[in-house]
């Protein structure tokens, strides 16, 4: 990142932020410093492309405390800001494929921040600059 450049905002979908509230201060700390890596143009080196999003449309980053598993999604498909669209903890203690109801509101967020994008920053060109 060009230190002249400035962060990209970051923008919650739906109840995002409160669920990240709730997680514990660890899960908070993860979660948070690999948003600061996106806002500068990187990428978190435990973000994971989340399967069905077609590449990087949507990353995930996974996180353990206490023996729990939690999830964030996110997706730096925009120049201009990085939305956050779903933080939750996996319930299923059996295999690692995200359930489907998680996935489904994924795809719902991100066509609410499509929308969201093209009204804050008037449909501007996908991808980093």
């Amino acid at each position: 990142m060009n230190e002249d450049e400035p962060l990209r905002p970051v923008h919650w979908v739906g109840s995002s932020l409160a669920d990240l509230r709730a997680c514990p201060e660890d899960v908070k700390d993860d979660v948070g410093f690999a948003l600061r890596i996106a806002q500068e143009g990187g990428k978190h080196e435990s973000a994971k492309p989340l399967k069905g999003f077609g590449g990087a449309g949507a990353l995930e980053v996974v996180t353990n405390e206490a023996g729990n598993a939690y999830r964030a999604v996110y997706t730096v498909r925009f120049t201009e800001a990085v939305y956050v669209l779903h933080v939750f903890q996996k319930k299923s203690k059996r295999g690692i494929k995200t359930p489907k109801g998680e996935i489904d509101l994924v795809k719902r967020r991100l066509r609410d921040a499509t929308e969201d994008h093209e009204r804050r920053y008037g449909g501007k060109s996908h991808g980093h600059s």
